[in-house]
């Protein structure tokens, strides 16, 4: 179902891809075999861990991918300024007939993750890698930034049920799915969005809008028709005209609905100031015998509001996020990126290449990367980015890419899982997909065994991302000597 929406997305790129796929087959580079990475340099919100996610939705689109006709009638109708086409009619025809054999690597969705380390690893025929750049991006990018999001806000609710209602604010129909799903990866109990619910087997939940209350004379009576309609899942939206009179209402109703042997699940606030509101709230839903009825919060929550109002002693038992979850508000995008690390020369020996900059936090690493994570206890210590080729023995000699005098051994003392698993082999899909269910329970796992440092709002603590000993000397290598090379001395010396 899900996996008709990839058959014709093989030009969800940009145009890049293709002119540079156009050139490694003129100059007969398109079959050299190539490695990228997908990481990206900082985590989102200025936070101390990512929840990765998207690895499904990049599973379906490259078991999917092919140039249909109508793909090729339009890149064959693009021209230069001066009329001449983009394309051969040669390069066409190959693209009518690829299929892709790259081998990809990836972390399982759901994983906590970190600065630098890949995410996902693609190796195969240089100007098939160079087509998944920015589809896999697009792919990876977006959910992995709204899990996070999503697991900050879960987190911030400190076990109470954090339901995602953003669906009328997402950036359009696709961007309202991904968040939805993601959100749910990321701890999100329920969604409001329909299809969603549908399409990923996410529970729904809503209650009502305003206009509910006011197409009615009363308020009173509202509820009542709105517990006659729903009498299994009662929640009243109290702040229409005036709350605490609105949640008063709402108890006469309660009330009589008690006696009639049916229940109010609960009162919903969308508006004030939450904390008082939700006390009182408490105080009145309490003295009326009613205190097993919930109070549910909305109103532009985040984690920092959320966190806000338990500090202040809220009496709130649900919280309903949409805005700001959905849209990632804070950070506009994940900083992913996608970098070649290694080519094959004639020979078939691997040359490893770095991206070379002024700004040291922006030189890519060189290789064939796997990650191991080291783990003491149960808890989580450090991860450290080998070589593949190199490989990696029982004791770890582990360097701060950014700081060579931080230094760390990892031994024999530890336990140790290496994160990135093989996804696809030669083109063919070797990996499982697992369920919503069980991707969600990975990242609340996870999250748990890290320490608490990490998951703090307000200068979290730094996990150590370090590079093997061997591979950081590599790097070094080829640093000085892309320097020296492609360095013009100043006129006069």
């Amino acid at each position: 179902m899900l996996q008709n929406r990839y058959e014709h997305l093989a030009l969800l790129t940009d145009f890049y891809q293709l002119t540079m796929a156009y050139a490694y087959w003129k100059k007969s580079l398109a079959e050299r075999r190539a490695v990228f990475h997908l990481f990206f340099r900082r985590p989102p919100f200025k936070g101390g861990f990512t929840i990765a996610c998207g690895l499904e939705q990049v599973v379906h689109f490259v078991e999917h991918f092919h140039f249909d006709s109508s793909d090729l009638a339009y890149l064959d109708s693009l021209t230069h300024s001066n009329g001449e086409r983009y394309f051969g009619r040669a390069f066409l025809d190959m693209l009518s007939n690829l299929k892709l054999t790259v081998d990809v690597d990836a972390v399982p969705e759901g994983s906590v993750v970190f600065p630098y380390e890949p995410l996902v690893r693609v190796e195969g025929p240089l100007m098939q890698c160079q087509l998944l750049e920015s589809p896999l991006l697009n792919l990876i990018n977006f959910p992995t930034l709204i899990a996070t999001k999503a697991a900050r806000v879960v987190t911030a609710a400190a076990g109470d049920p954090v339901m995602e209602f953003g669906m009328r604010r997402a950036q359009g129909i696709d961007g309202a799915l991904t968040a939805s799903r993601a959100a749910f990866v990321g701890g999100c109990s329920s969604t409001s969005n329909v299809l969603a619910g549908k399409l990923y087997g996410i529970p729904v939940q809503g209650t009502q809008a305003h206009s509910w209350v006011m197409a009615f004379e009363q308020e009173q009576e509202a509820f009542a028709a709105y517990a006659d309609v729903m009498p299994d899942s009662i929640v009243f939206l109290v702040d229409t005209y005036h709350t605490i009179d609105g949640v008063k209402k709402a108890i006469v109703v309660a009330k009589e609905l008690q006696s009639q042997g049916k229940k109010v699940t609960g009162i919903r606030l969308d508006s004030g100031d939450l904390a008082e509101l939700s006390r009182e709230s408490r105080k009145l839903l309490d003295a009326a015998g009613l205190s097993d009825v919930r109070i549910v919060a909305s109103n532009e929550l985040d984690e920092t509001l959320i966190s806000e109002l338990k500090r202040q002693g809220a009496k709130i038992s649900a919280w309903g996020v949409g805005t700001n979850l959905v849209t990632g508000k804070d950070q506009g995008a994940l900083d992913g990126v996608y970098k070649l690390s290694a080519i094959q020369g004639e020979q078939g020996r691997w040359r490893y290449i770095l991206k070379l900059s002024e700004q040291l936090a922006k030189i890519s690493n060189p290789g064939l990367h796997q990650v191991r994570r080291f783990i003491r206890d149960g808890v989580p210590i450090g991860d450290v980015i080998y070589d593949r080729e190199i490989g990696v023995g029982t004791k770890v000699l582990a360097v701060d890419q950014f700081d060579p005098t931080k230094q760390v051994s990892f031994d024999g003392g530890c336990t140790y899982q290496d994160l990135l698993q093989p996804i696809f082999r030669k083109g063919a899909c070797v990996y499982t997909l697992p369920g919503l269910q069980e991707i969600r329970e990975v990242a609340k796992t996870q999250l748990q065994a890290f320490p608490v440092g990490i998951k703090r709002f307000l200068n979290p603590h730094s996990y150590p991302v370090m590079m093997e000993e061997r591979l950081y000397h590599i790097k070094l290598d080829l640093i000085k000597q892309y320097r020296h090379q492609h360095t013009t001395a100043p006129a006069g010396q």
